[in-house]
């Protein structure tokens, strides 16, 4: 038999009224009787109604989380951002993929709404103008992170890629490369447009001419996609001496092409990542990448979100537009090496 608020006010003789403020964690309660009913109702086997809750303060207590896909480890750490943030808050996640499809992103955005989420993240997905007006038009709060798409939007939190690319491309020219070129995701959208700019901005600065053929994109950010992206730069004359990739995926795979081609790496090309995720620190030899902050973008993007449900803070800031965009830092390992004497 379920066990109710009644059922608790009776075994301690006191009114439904103040078990409800304690289990509600309203500071009208002493600790000590607040302490003593929690004790008491985790005893007899009590459990909050969600659906009870969401009944008196119009809220469901969940936040709608859409990424692009979910088997990439740099989303990863970004849920575990954000995920800390809402469970401190007693919000749970509900979160989607949308695999850059547009009827999957429809699905996903009529589901969210379906399931009366409070407010949405959207994690590098490029989510259409149309899908995320239907959110805007329920006065569901969206907060984008390394926004994907060509809107902007009113709340979002970035990392500088154009910054992060030039930092991993200075490196390079500092290690005496000139052909160097880059490998690109085609499928990211203003992620990949931000880092080669960063890419080409540094190159200029050191009167280093860039080939067109040495910016090179390949479908998509797995491994599999820098292994491709091997082939087409060792058919090159004359080839580049390193190669910045876009992500620690693609040069994953582009260490694997190189080492199948038997070329070695850092002595005869070197190569760099970008987003620092778990297994770059693994591979062979390890990858000099750059480190994103991806939890704490995470944690801010789902602070931002509870913000934007907060009356006061809404009435405060006159509902202004909240951009936050942060930097990483190179991390160096043994990926690269100062250029050798090859023709």
């Amino acid at each position: 038999m379920t066990t109710t608020i009644k059922d608790i006010a009776k075994r301690l003789d006191i009114s439904h009224s103040t078990v409800s403020r304690a289990l509600n964690g309203s500071s009208l309660i002493a600790d000590s009787t607040a302490k003593r009913i929690r004790q008491t109702a985790e005893e007899m086997g009590y459990m909050h109604s969600a659906a009870a809750r969401s009944l008196k303060t119009n809220r469901t207590q969940a936040l709608g989380v859409i990424v692009s896909q979910v088997d990439d480890p740099f989303f990863g750490e970004i849920l575990r951002g954000i995920e800390e943030v809402a469970q401190n808050n007693e919000y749970s996640i509900f979160m989607a993929a949308s695999q850059h499809d547009p009827e999957k992103e429809r699905r996903i955005v009529q589901s969210m709404r379906e399931h009366r989420v409070d407010g949405v993240i959207i994690c590098s997905a490029s989510l259409s103008q149309a899908q995320s007006k239907q959110f805007t038009k329920y006065g569901i709060p969206i907060v984008v992170v390394n926004n994907q798409s060509a809107e902007d939007y009113r709340y979002s939190i970035y990392h500088d890629d154009v910054d992060g690319s030039r930092q991993v491309t200075r490196y390079l020219i500092g290690l005496g490369h000139q052909r160097i070129a880059y490998l690109g995701n085609s499928a990211s959208g203003r992620t990949n447009w931000e880092r080669i700019s960063g890419f080409q901005q540094e190159m200029a600065v050191s009167n280093l001419a860039v080939p067109a053929e040495y910016i090179f994109g390949v479908p998509g950010g797995g491994p599999e996609n820098g292994v491709k992206g091997v082939a087409y730069f060792l058919a090159l004359e004359p080839r580049p001496t390193a190669i910045v990739c876009f992500n620690d995926m693609i040069a994953a795979g582009v260490l694997r092409g190189l080492q199948d081609a038997g070329i070695s790496v850092p002595g005869q090309m070197s190569v760099t990542g970008f987003d620092n995720i778990v297994f770059s620190e693994f591979t062979s030899p390890p990858l000099t990448t750059l480190d994103q902050p991806k939890r704490f973008i995470g944690s801010e993007a789902a602070h931002l979100v509870l913000k934007l449900l907060d009356v006061k803070f809404q009435e405060e800031t006159n509902q202004e537009p909240i951009v936050q965009i942060l930097k990483g830092k190179l991390l160096i390992r043994q990926s690269c090496a100062p250029v050798n004497n090859l023709p």
